[in-house]
């Protein structure tokens, strides 16, 4: 049980700080800034629900691709640490810029938008993808399969809410407050990405002094 607990935690906690829908906030109500309230949820409902299938997708179809390549969970494990580190990076000097739009473009812009860049690779982005292959190669019960399953759920939806309620959102905590904490998840996933490095890195060199 105990050990479910901490797969679970794991799960949520990662999946969170590399979604980061605090961080992806600021950056969609930039993006449609020019959109009414029905086209924002539109945009965000799309953008979700896009992100929830390719997460599902790639974490079902993992060990397809593992075996197909010839990969590794560990190699992919360094890999991953690489990219989570330099997303953390990313993160901590995050910069946003407006964008205008003629209103006969909008239809276009939201189901363009929707799509790339909102849905990947900022929602499901290379850190969110990685995260599902190798917890899903982690996850060896089928208890473990659901709670991976329903924690990408939980926090794609957790997601949606928090960009449908994005102006609410921004007015209570502020810009500073929102800078602040994708900061704060920024720290989180590079430290993340230094325990997926170093335990994908542990096994190939030991094999390698074998």
């Amino acid at each position: 049980m105990d050990e479910l607990i901490t797969f679970g935690l794991l799960c949520l906690t990662s999946f969170f700080t590399l979604i980061n829908p605090l961080g992806t906030m600021p950056i969609f109500l930039t993006m449609t800034n020019d959109l009414s309230d029905q086209e924002r949820n539109h945009t965000s409902k799309k953008a979700s629900l896009v992100s929830f299938i390719i997460i599902i997708a790639f974490a079902l179809s993992g060990q397809l691709l593992f075996k197909f390549f010839g990969i590794s969970v560990n190699s992919f494990k360094v890999v991953g640490g690489v990219i989570f580190f330099m997303m953390g990076m990313d993160m901590l000097q995050a910069r946003l810029s407006a964008v205008k739009i003629k209103k006969n473009e909008v239809k276009t812009y939201v189901n363009d938008i929707s799509i790339t860049p909102l849905a990947i690779p900022m929602i499901c982005g290379p850190g969110a993808i990685t995260n599902a292959i190798v917890l899903m190669e982690d996850a060896n019960t089928y208890a473990k399969i659901i709670i991976l399953l329903t924690t990408i759920a939980i926090v794609v939806f957790t997601t949606y809410l928090i960009l449908l309620s994005s102006t609410k959102i921004i007015q209570l905590i502020g810009q500073t407050g929102i800078n602040v904490m994708m900061r704060l998840m920024g720290l989180i996933v590079m430290v993340i990405a230094v325990e997926f490095f170093f335990s994908g890195l542990k096994p190939i060199i030991l094999d390698i002094i074998k």
